[in-house]
């Protein structure tokens, strides 16, 4: 008679770390790591204690631009193309006061601001705007201020923005700053 004391046959687990491994190394092949991208964006600073820094601001200097939850795109309350944004922009930034639209292309007469350094785009935007549609408008802001600096550049040292030292950069931003408020929805 047997013993029933004996246990059940093993498993050979010698090729299970083998198994394991080969798994390990097919899913780190495989997966992807999403490279999550920002907008680069330069904080102002705090304001110093004891002092006051809210500066009256001309209302002419102010370019509203709002993103409603449709994404719509409104330019001082009059519904625009995304296409058209640019252009306004540029023409806001660029013209010195002057009151005629050269970048609009027709679209709408944009009373400027009085001078680049002045400028301030005011962006808002509803709270069920699309993601993709804010990151658009952002992006195409900030390719208005690039060219408009590219322009500068091109115009008084004859180099592109990208070849230039880096006091000539700063006289480059310093003539067109990136001036972008983040204005809460009405």
């Amino acid at each position: 008679m047997k013993n029933s004391r004996h246990s059940a046959p093993e498993v050979n687990a010698g090729s299970m770390a083998d198994i394991a491994f080969l798994l390990l190394i097919f899913f780190l092949v495989v997966t992807t790591i999403s490279a999550d991208e920002g907008i680069t964006r330069k904080l102002p600073e705090a304001c110093p204690p004891v002092t006051d820094c809210n500066i009256p601001i001309n209302e002419r200097n102010i370019l509203r631009i709002a993103i409603n939850s449709e994404d719509e795109l409104f330019v001082e309350n009059d519904v625009i193309s995304i296409k058209d944004l640019k252009a306004i922009a540029k023409a806001f930034l660029d013209n010195n006061g002057d009151k005629s639209c050269t970048f609009c292309n027709g679209t709408k007469d944009v009373t400027s601001s009085d001078n680049p350094s002045k400028a301030i785009i005011s962006l808002s935007n509803d709270a069920q705007t699309s993601y993709e549609m804010y990151i658009a408008v952002q992006d195409i802001l900030t390719q208005a201020y690039y060219e408009l600096r590219e322009t500068y550049a091109k115009n008084k040292f004859g180099k592109h923005a990208n070849e230039l030292n880096e006091s000539d950069l700063k006289e480059v931003k310093k003539a067109y700053p990136f001036i972008l408020s983040e204005a809460e929805a009405k």
